[in-house]
């Protein structure tokens, strides 16, 4: 592919045209009816109704003829979260979308799952890095995508290529999904043990304190070095295998400014803004590590008779969440305040019941990490093998 033809997209489609929220012209959404397609629809590169479903009359889907969606074109998310791709499949039926997702149509030179794959790969990331407008919202406008060059190697070099892919693809997503698997058996796990073990509702309040982290002062920020003080953010928090070594780093001056905001063994942290209720428990090797002003700390009283990991997974369970998401509901500015954090129950079985949880637990976890370094190695090998598809080495 080496000699492969740069093309713009805009010369080798025969549409770029995006959609629009149907409310803003008159129209409503329906309880069933035409699906109605939004970027969190696009999922592992094909179009997922059931994802937060919403749908339109067909009378509202014929007079909004422009983002019609028909089989095999190539949707784009091109506001908020830029770059969700998916071929929409063969055998769906009418839909229609949103502003925020665009719809391509190639012309009969280009490859569907080779569009799909260039959409992921370096080259396509860095034009559409050059080309969004990075504002209150990120987005790509219709002009950009067809400005958007790609290579054009001949029609069975680019199948021949979207195959290869296509099956590497395929191979590392079911790693992905091995993960999913293992994190849905644990709770499965700890819904269990507390419909058998007479589990009872009790306040965090009454058997933790809840105190928050601390921003970087003023004038303060990380440092490039590899060793030194670490700082625990909200998104270290999201990474259930986050490592140490990975931690931003802070000078001994900043350390020295916020120390006494810091976490222990055995705390759960809790995030409070941003991505709310993001929760782990505290291990030894976190033990002293700086916390953000946007994650909250639960210091487990003495005599409190929990364990961390098992509150860290009941402060993850549905209920748990579903009562955070309605603590944060009640003010303008999605925040959960420290009280909230208190006022919020958890089922606890006897000690020896959560004991035995996070037995299972810490057993899961050593599988959990084979397939998490599994899958590391699976993602870059697809991304090599990316990078030799679309620089003609492959």
């Amino acid at each position: 592919m080496n000699t492969a033809q740069q093309v713009r997209l805009a010369d080798e489609a025969e549409v770029i045209t995006k959609g629009t929220t149907p409310t803003t012209l008159g129209f409503k959404f329906e309880s069933d009816g035409v699906p109605f397609v939004r970027a969190q629809n696009l999922v592992d590169g094909t179009v997922s109704i059931e994802v937060d479903p919403l749908y339109i009359s067909q009378a509202t889907h014929e007079a909004l003829k422009r983002s019609q969606i028909l089989p095999a074109d190539v949707l784009v998310s091109i506001a908020g979260t830029i770059g969700r791709t998916a071929v929409v499949p063969d055998e769906v039926g009418p839909m229609n979308c949103n502003q925020a997702v665009a719809i391509i149509r190639p012309s009969g030179r280009i490859d569907r799952r080779f569009l799909l794959h260039w959409f992921s790969s370096n080259d396509a990331r860095s034009q559409v890095a050059k080309s969004k407008v990075t504002a209150t919202i990120s987005n790509l406008s219709l002009s950009e995508i067809g400005n958007l060059n790609i290579p054009l190697p001949p029609l069975s070099e680019q199948r021949r290529i979207a195959a290869i892919l296509d099956k590497a693809d395929t191979l590392r997503r079911k790693r992905k999904r091995a993960i999913d698997l293992l994190d849905s058996l644990t709770q499965s796990i700890f819904l269990k043990i507390g419909q058998t073990d007479h589990a009872v509702e009790r306040k965090i309040g009454s058997f933790a304190r809840v105190l928050g982290g601390k921003r970087l002062p003023k004038g303060h920020d990380y440092v490039e070095v590899e060793t030194g003080f670490k700082y625990l953010r909200v998104t270290d928090l999201q990474d259930l295998s986050l490592d140490y070594s990975t931690l931003k780093n802070l000078s001994p001056e900043t350390y020295s400014a916020i120390k006494r905001y810091t976490v222990r063994e055995d705390d759960v942290v809790i995030s409070i803004a941003g991505t709310i209720g993001q929760t782990r428990h505290i291990d030894a090797s976190l033990d002293g590590v700086n916390l953000t002003e946007n994650a909250a700390k639960i210091v487990l009283n003495a005599d409190a008779q929990v364990d961390p990991v098992y509150l860290e997974h009941a402060l993850r369970s549905e209920q748990c969440q579903n009562d955070i998401r309605a603590s944060t509901g009640q003010v303008t500015i999605g925040k959960l305040a420290l009280f909230r954090i208190e006022e919020l129950s958890v089922p606890l079985p006897s000690l020896g019941a959560q004991k035995a949880f996070r037995s299972s637990v810490d057993c899961l976890g050593s599988v959990r990490r084979r397939y998490v370094d599994a899958r590391a190695k699976m993602e870059s090998l697809f991304y090599s093998l990316q990078l030799c598809a679309f620089s003609g080495r492959l």
